[in-house]
C-alpha cells in the first residue's frame, strides 16, 4: 500500500483488523512525518509569491521590500509569543498583496497567553514606528533606501494600527472576541457578522476588490462551523471521547471519526470508508478534520481588572500617532 507524505505506513497485517477472539486490532491513526521543513518550505514559497505579485503593485523594489520587512516583524512577534507558549506547528504564512499570518496549534488556550500573542505583533511595529517618527523630528533629512524616516514611521504605524481595528480577524478583533467575549456566545456571532459587513464596506470605500477575500473566508468558515456542528453530534451519539490531545485518540476512535468525516463531510465524498481499513491521498487532510474536532480549552484566566489593563493597553496603541499629533489623513478616507 503506498505511503502518503511520509506518514506511517500500515503494513500488511494492519490493512485489515486482526481479529483475536472478539477484539478488533485496528491500525495505528495517521500521522505525518517532517512537519517542520514542509512548514517552512510553504512559508519560503509564500513570501516569494508574495514578493513576486507585490513588485507588480508597488513598482519599486525598496518600497516593496520596506512593507514586507514590516510585515515579517510583525509576524515575528506573534511567531516568538506563540513560540514562548509552546504552540506545535509553528509557520508563517504569506498571502499576496494582502498581508501574512502565524499557523500554530494548542490545545489548551488562555485568555492571558492569547492577549500577548495578540498584541505581541503590532505594539513592538507602533513603538518603533514612534521611535523613527521621534527621530525624523530632531533631523528630517534621515532616510533609508530613498525613504525618509517619516514615510517609514507612517507605513509601521499605519499597518500596525490597522491590524489593531476592532474588526475581526483582525489582531484587535481577535482580542476583543478571544478576551472581552465568550467566542460561543451569540454576541461573538453578531460581532463576526458586524465584521463581516465592516469589511465588505471597507473593500468597497477602498476600491480594492482582492479585500473582499476576508469576508468571503469568514462566511466559507461560518458554513463550515455549522456541518462541524453536525459531525460532533454524530461524534458524541457514538459516545467516542474528544477531550484529549490527538496523540493520545485511540486508533479505534480515529477510523470511527473517519468513517463519520466521510459520511457527512463533503470534502471527503470520494473516500472509501472502513473497512479496509487504507489510508487515502487525503488522509493528511482527514487528520487536520479530526483534530479541530477534538476539544480545544479556553481558559478564562484574566479577571475584571486584567481585561481594564488590556483594554488601556489597546486603546492607548491606538491613540498613540494622535497624541503625537502625526499626520494620519489616510484614515480620514475612511471616515475615522
Amino acid at each position: 500500500m503506498d505511503n502518503f507524505d511520509g506518514s506511517r505506513p500500515a503494513t500488511n497485517s494492519e490493512e485489515r483488523p486482526a481479529l483475536t477472539g472478539e477484539t478488533i486490532i485496528y491500525p495505528p491513526r495517521f500521522e505525518k512525518q517532517d512537519k517542520g521543513t514542509n512548514i517552512w518550505l510553504r512559508s519560503f514559497i509564500s513570501l516569494a509569491a508574495y514578493l513576486i505579485l507585490g513588485y507588480y503593485i508597488f513598482k519599486r523594489w525598496e518600497l516593496l521590500l520596506l512593507i514586507t520587512a514590516i510585515v515579517i516583524f510583525h509576524e515575528l512577534g506573534h511567531f516568538f509569543a506563540m513560540k514562548f507558549f509552546r504552540y506545535n506547528d509553528l509557520g508563517i504564512f504569506f498571502i499576496p498583496l494582502l498581508g501574512a499570518y502565524v499557523s500554530g496549534t494548542k490545545r489548551e488556550v488562555s485568555q492571558k497567553e492569547s492577549a500577548v500573542i495578540l498584541l505581541a505583533g503590532p505594539l513592538p511595529g507602533i513603538i518603533l514606528g514612534i521611535g523613527f517618527y521621534l527621530l525624523w523630528q530632531n533631523n528630517p533629512s534621515l532616510h533609508v533606501a530613498g525613504i525618509s524616516f517619516y514615510t517609514v514611521s507612517l507605513l509601521l504605524i499605519i499597518l500596525n494600527l490597522f491590524n489593531l481595528l476592532p474588526v475581526y480577524p483582525l489582531d484587535g478583533g481577535q482580542l476583543l472576541n478571544r478576551v472581552f467575549f465568550n467566542e460561543e456566545s451569540w454576541l461573538s456571532k453578531i460581532f463576526i457578522f458586524l465584521s463581516i459587513a465592516f469589511l465588505c464596506w471597507f473593500a468597497w470605500k477602498s476600491n480594492f476588490p482582492l479585500l473582499f477575500i476576508f469576508p468571503a473566508l469568514m462566511l466559507f468558515r461560518l458554513i463550515g462551523e455549522k456541518k462541524l456542528t453536525t459531525i460532533e453530534k454524530r461524534i458524541e451519539a457514538e459516545e467516542i471521547n474528544t477531550d484529549l490531545e490527538y496523540e493520545k485518540l485511540p486508533d479505534e476512535d480515529y477510523w470511527k471519526i473517519r468513517n463519520i468525516l466521510i459520511a457527512e463531510h463533503p470534502a471527503f465524498k470520494d473516500v472509501a470508508p472502513a473497512p479496509p481499513f487504507e489510508y487515502s491521498h487525503k488522509e493528511e487532510k482527514i487528520m487536520t478534520m479530526i483534530k479541530n474536532l477534538l476539544h480545544r480549552h479556553l481558559l478564562q484566566d484574566i479577571s475584571l481588572l486584567g481585561k481594564i489593563l488590556v483594554f488601556l493597553i489597546w486603546a492607548a496603541a491606538l491613540a498613540s500617532p494622535w497624541l503625537l499629533e502625526m499626520d494620519m489623513s489616510f484614515f480620514r478616507r475612511f471616515g475615522f
